[in-house]
């Protein structure tokens, strides 16, 4: 299995592990491809604070920041539009 194929193959993997010819498949590959084996561990990473739903509030200068950001961008792409 190559890295393309286990990226393709990923969602299937970490939605239903009772596929037995992916997970073997998968678990070959991660024994010695340590970029997938950080993918996949971001991935489930990130599915679980999903799961948690606990919200983190960003910081009131990084919102202002943000928010300022997409009012730039906003206008680049809609130049005649009101923000």
């Amino acid at each position: 299995m190559t890295c393309e194929e286990l990226l393709k193959a990923l969602n299937e993997y970490i939605d239903d592990e009772s596929v037995l010819t992916i997970c073997r498949d998968f678990a070959e590959h991660l024994a010695g491809c340590n970029p997938c084996q950080v993918v996949v561990d971001n991935v489930r990473k990130t599915i679980q604070l999903y799961k948690a739903g606990e919200p983190y509030p960003m910081p009131p200068e990084f919102q202002a920041r943000f928010r300022q950001a997409l009012r730039e961008q906003w206008k680049k792409k809609f130049p005649h539009a009101r923000v």
